[in-house]
């Protein structure tokens, strides 16, 4: 019975159809999220490159060592994965097909730049690290262009 209610008030007053580019309708995206990010994974090799290992006889400075290098390795690994994230919210949410014609090589930036991300949380790789960074300047720059503005990359450690 309930549902006989329900369906009559359906054909009788539709809902509209409500189309949005996500599965929220908030309009708010912004590359610098995955700036920080990649600024994260950057910093974080460089001082996983920089750690030097104690003498094999100090067991208490040992330990402090393989704790730091564990926690430097799990915070690049989750950077660079968030910053993967970011890039392909923005892809699949925020990038439409018309963007593809002033920018043909958009799907191979952020391909080539989710494979950086993954490169980077295998390796440790200051190569790679940078890699990551330089793609997500590469979006930023595209993506304020879509947007008609003129927004500076501008790196939290300069």
């Amino acid at each position: 019975m309930l549902q006989q209610i329900i369906s009559l008030v359906q054909r009788i007053h539709p809902a509209p159809i409500a189309e949005a580019h996500c599965d929220g309708p908030c309009g708010v995206y912004d590359p610098a999220q995955a700036r920080v990010s990649a600024e994260a994974v950057v910093s974080m090799t460089k001082k996983i490159l920089e750690l030097e290992m104690p003498s094999g006889d100090d067991d208490a400075a040992m330990v402090a060592y393989q704790n730091t290098l564990t926690r430097y390795i799990m915070i690049k690994e989750d950077q660079a994965h968030e910053t993967k994230e970011h890039i392909l919210v923005l892809w699949t949410d925020f990038f439409k097909p018309e963007h593809l014609v002033t920018y043909p090589e958009l799907h191979s930036i952020v391909w080539n730049l989710a494979k950086a991300c993954s490169h980077a949380k295998q390796e440790v790789s200051l190569e790679h690290a940078q890699e990551v960074l330089d793609g997500v300047k590469h979006i930023h720059e595209i993506f304020w262009a879509v947007k008609g503005r003129d927004v500076k990359w501008e790196l939290a450690n300069q």
